[in-house]
Formats: C-alpha cells, structure tokens, sequence
C-alpha cells in the first residue's frame, strides 16, 4: 500500500495500479526502457494490473517475470470492460494510466487518473478524464515512488 496526504486534494490510499499496456507501458508492443524495473519494486508495495487488448500479441512476453495480473480484453466496449473491472477492485484505492479512448472511463473513476503520452500519441477524452498528464512511462510510474511529486502536482 502506498499513503500519501496531498493538501486540498485529500488523503490517498493506494492498493491497487492498474494500467493500459501499448502506448502507456509499452511501444509497439515492447515495455520501454526502465519499465520493468519500477514495475517489479511498485509490485512489492501494491497489486498490479494490466489491462489490454495486446494488439502485438506481447504482454505476456513483456511482462514474464514482473508480479502482475495480465487481463487480455475480447470483444467490444473496452472502455466500459476497463471500467468495471476497476470499480470491482475499489477505485478509491485505484491509480489507473492509460493512453487511449478504451482508457477515458477508468482514468476517470479511479483516484488518481494519469494520461500517458508516448509515440502513440493520447486520445484527448483519455486527457481531460485524467488528473495528470505525462510525456514518459517513466515518469508515471516515478509519481508512486516520489510522493512529493505527486503532491506537488495534485495539491490545490
């Protein structure tokens, strides 16, 4: 669990990320440079999650190795599939990131919301459901390790 008291915004208590994988984690289909690493030491303080259509056929691949629970999203209405499976982990207790329109429901219900832009590129209704914006994997995931920086970002 991570704990942290942003003033204005209130105390948040973080039990679960949940996160898009291509665009957000990855490129064409591969983790960027130094993903792994912070998701293995996010693991040890928090559950992850990983919801995605896995268009190039690797999130399992990428992601051997790292504890984390792998959902490969079938059909249509992703964005609604997402939502659901955040709301029955609680998204009071949910960080999500994502890039995409599938993503714009979940980044809105969770706690904290943070929009991923990469190569891909971030759909804007992804952008104006989320809290924060970033322009690297890298720094998403570096907010749930430096709890000043997300303080800074959140506090009203």
């Amino acid at each position: 669990m991570i704990e942290i008291d942003i003033p204005g915004f209130g105390p948040v208590v973080i039990e679960h990320l949940v996160f898009d994988f291509n665009g957000t984690l990855a490129e064409d289909g591969k983790l960027c440079e130094g993903v792994r690493d912070r998701l293995i030491a996010l693991s040890k303080d928090v559950q992850i999650h990983i919801l995605t259509a896995d268009t190039f056929n690797m999130a399992r691949d990428e992601l051997k190795g790292i504890d984390c629970r792998i959902t490969i999203t079938q059909g249509e209405n992703h964005d609604i599939l997402k939502e659901e499976y955040v709301k029955s982990l609680g998204p009071e207790n949910v960080v999500s990131l994502g890039n995409g329109n599938n993503d714009r429901r979940m980044l809105r219900i969770t706690r904290i919301g943070i929009a991923v832009c990469l190569k891909e590129g971030c759909a804007i209704d992804a952008i104006k459901n989320a809290d924060i914006l970033v322009t690297s994997s890298i720094d998403a995931l570096d907010f749930l390790s430096n709890k000043d920086r997300l303080k800074a970002t959140l506090r009203f």
